[in-house]
């Protein structure tokens, strides 16, 4: 069951990043960041009143840290699905495994409190060497930008996760720490466009038409039960397998970039992709490795063993 939760988070990331792709030629990056956080937050919202559960936090300081990094590399991700092929961005997003890994060493190597694991050293050279296989068509067709901001996302990203394991560890569940996120980026959406040139008609937001408004229903939908799944498949599954099903996010992408777009890739891109693939899951073994702390925080939490 844990596995079928990361499958479904997977690909309803991957629908995400699809409907975000196709409402990017009818919306801002500001206008779908405000939109997703909004449409979840309302959703999320009247599910746990109605549940009787509450938001009060006794982690306000934590949350705000998480959500604002969080906000920041999701800003930069959207900004990468619109100007790069879906699998493209979705690659790059998915190389937090590596900077979380890479961290992880160095504060060990600096500490002198790890040995070096050679491996580990391979796996983040090589996933630098997939990224200039995966971005060579983007900086060819003059999308170095795309590139850029994907590559960002990624290492933000990292922050973010670790500071949601971090939340985790202290017992906060899953549902404050979705509904925060989604608040934050709701307000920091709705700044970026009343801080934006507005549009021809001179109001901030664009209008909305039938299909627009059903692919923004679906992003904040399929982000919220994604974040919701994802979350709970590492609560209850084993750490290694859960992690490395998330890649599979790769895999639903490259089907919806190939349906919708057509999209397709020389042998040196799937070269890249397949790559950090491998690099992403070799760095998730070392981030989940038994320590000292036992095995209970690692049952439920990817990297908090090595915090």
């Amino acid at each position: 069951m844990p596995s079928l939760w990361m499958l479904f988070a997977s690909f309803a990331f991957a629908a995400m990043g699809a409907g975000v792709k196709l409402a990017s030629e009818f919306y801002t990056t500001s206008e779908l960041l405000f939109y997703r956080g909004l449409i979840g937050s309302v959703i999320l919202f009247a599910i746990v009143r109605h549940q009787g559960h509450s938001f009060r936090t006794p982690f306000p300081k934590e949350h705000l840290f998480r959500s604002a990094v969080g906000v920041t590399s999701l800003w930069l991700w959207f900004f990468a699905i619109s100007k790069l092929p879906l699998a493209t961005a979705m690659t790059l997003n998915y190389m937090a495994p590596i900077w979380i890994a890479a961290g992880l060493f160095l504060a060990g190597w600096w500490s002198k409190t790890n040995t070096v694991e050679w491996p580990l050293i391979v796996a983040v050279g090589a996933s630098f060497f997939g990224v200039t296989l995966v971005l060579q068509p983007a900086i060819e067709s003059h999308q170095w930008l795309g590139g850029l901001a994907g590559v960002c996302s990624s290492v933000i990203s990292a922050m973010a996760y670790m500071q949601v394991r971090k939340l985790g560890q202290m017992g906060e569940p899953e549902y404050r720490v979705v509904f925060y996120f989604s608040l934050t980026t709701t307000l920091a959406g709705l700044g970026g466009v009343l801080a934006g040139d507005g549009t021809p008609t001179g109001f901030p937001f664009h209008g909305h038409t039938v299909g627009g408004a059903v692919l923004l229903l679906g992003i904040g939908a399929a982000a919220l039960m994604a974040q919701m799944a994802m979350t709970r498949a590492y609560r209850v599954g084993k750490v290694l397998v859960v992690a490395n099903l998330q890649y599979t996010g790769i895999v639903f992408s490259s089907l919806w970039g190939l349906a919708l777009w057509g999209d397709r890739f020389d042998w040196h891109v799937w070269l890249g992709i397949g790559v950090i693939l491998a690099s992403g899951i070799a760095a998730t073994f070392y981030n989940t490795k038994s320590t000292p702390k036992g095995a209970a925080i690692k049952k439920t939490d990817p990297i908090a063993s090595e915090l």
